[in-house]
């Protein structure tokens, strides 16, 4: 056998293994890459798109009259979403005005009658005063003793006015708080959006009858931020006011400008339901998580549909 036949055998064995070092060195470049672009960030996957979720209930119990909005339906701050039928608060805010109307004309007649047991109380001190200043032997004993005690009678009445006076003020301070209370509850009767949002489980139809506090559907509100849980051996470099940059998977291709609003006072499992109690003895150390909140300075960010809970992936640039 020629000696080029045994030598392409080789090279024929020899060539799978320099395709897969040529595979491993490119891999190990690629690696090398990704280090450099990221060694100055701190990224993580268990993160989440974030925002102010509303429960919408009524403050007071009834019949829903009507509603307004559908599922997914964007409404404005402050747009009636629903509303509760209205006669019973209406009638008891009638029947507040007329009490009040009533008391405040009672309080009109006790101030009436006391500029006129004042005049009749100044009028018994004048009489006396007259008494005692002319010759004393041409004003008997008796008539002295009369003009005394109508003075002090009329000193009591006058008291008993100011004090019908100030009772029947109260009463009519009292009865315009039960006006004010009637109306606060009739506005009650339609149920408004406290924020700018989305509706969402809506649950509530016509006719239905509610208790206080149910829950009639969820509002989502329009503003949203990333609520990222890094590790706490990744938090180091990381402070209020880093910059960040978010992708959303959502929308593949597309990366928002961020930067770290806050960082919470306390780890996830502090907050959780069940937290973890480590007095047993059996205590294994676990790396903890985070939250970091992020806020997006990208105006973009309105031309999108952004949902709590839609996956994210943040990274932030940590400060040398």
């Amino acid at each position: 056998m020629s000696e080029s036949a045994i030598r392409a055998p080789a090279k024929r064995r020899r060539k799978p293994f320099i395709i897969l070092a040529v595979i491993l060195a490119a891999i190990a470049i690629a690696c090398f890459v990704y280090y450099l672009l990221n060694r100055g960030y701190q990224t993580t996957d268990d993160a989440e798109i974030d925002g102010d979720i509303y429960t919408i209930s009524p403050q007071i119990s009834g019949r829903i009259q009507a509603v307004m909005v559908d599922d997914n339906q964007h409404v404005a701050a402050g747009q009636v979403l629903a509303t509760i039928d209205a006669r019973d608060e209406q009638a008891a805010e009638a029947k507040a005005e007329a009490q009040a109307k009533v008391a405040e004309a009672n309080a009109v007649e006790a101030a009436a009658n006391v500029a006129v047991a004042q005049a009749a109380y100044q009028q018994a001190q004048q009489d006396f005063a007259r008494y005692t200043q002319v010759n004393p032997h041409a004003v008997s004993q008796l008539t002295l003793d009369a003009s005394t005690a109508t003075i002090h009678s009329a000193q009591a009445k006058y008291q008993a006015a100011l004090a019908q006076a100030q009772a029947m003020q109260a009463s009519a301070a009292a009865a315009e708080v039960d006006v004010r209370n009637a109306k606060l509850q009739l506005s009650y009767t339609s149920i408004t959006a406290p924020a700018a949002g989305h509706v969402a489980q809506k649950t509530v139809q016509p006719g239905n009858v509610v208790a206080a506090g149910t829950g009639l559907m969820a509002l989502v509100g329009d503003t949203v931020w990333v609520t990222a849980n890094y590790k706490e051996t990744q938090l180091a470099g990381i402070h209020p006011g880093s910059q960040a940059s978010v992708t959303i998977d959502a929308i593949p291709g597309v990366t928002f400008k961020a930067h770290v609003d806050s960082i919470q006072f306390g780890t996830g499992s502090v907050f959780s339901l069940l937290p973890a109690q480590n007095a047993t003895g059996n205590y294994v150390k676990i790396v903890q998580r985070v939250p970091v909140k992020i806020v997006f300075d990208d105006s973009r960010i309105s031309q999108y549909m952004l949902a709590p809970g839609m996956s994210v992936l943040p990274s932030i640039r940590i400060d040398p």
